[in-house]
């Protein structure tokens, strides 16, 4: 089966939580605020996706970038069912190439999913700082 990758800007907010959850991480993302997710989705500036073939959504890369310097990974999904077919790596990969040479790539890890990341690559920095919000 071949997985096909697009950059789509334009996700629906339920499509994007239907991921969420058959992806395990609608306990960590407000999917029960469709506002919110749309909001999200609006003000991200690279939304990349896998569709299985037939068209139905497998996974999301949802980015903020600059196109020049750096790009955040805020969200990366992969349906469960999907998972462990290189389809995270692939979106991660297009991301990437989206964002250019010239742009770090960052994201935060769910907890559990550190050996993921580093086994595609990625460093573990020590140094990084942050805020956590108040609230899901």
């Amino acid at each position: 089966m071949t997985v096909s990758y697009s950059v789509e800007n334009d996700l629906a907010a339920d499509r994007f939580i239907d991921v969420l959850v058959r992806a395990g991480l609608d306990a960590r993302r407000p999917v029960d605020q469709p506002d919110r997710i749309a909001a999200m989705l609006k003000h991200a500036n690279l939304v990349v996706v896998a569709r299985a073939p037939g068209g139905a959504l497998v996974g999301v890369a949802r980015c903020l970038t600059d196109f020049a310097y750096c790009c955040y990974c805020s969200d990366l999904a992969v349906d469960r069912d999907w998972q462990g077919k290189g389809i995270g790596r692939a979106l991660m990969r297009r991301c990437r190439d989206e964002a250019g040479e010239q742009s770090s790539f960052f994201l935060l890890s769910a907890p559990g999913n550190d050996e993921f990341y580093l086994h595609v690559g990625m460093e573990k920095y020590e140094n990084c700082f942050g805020f956590r919000r108040k609230r899901l």
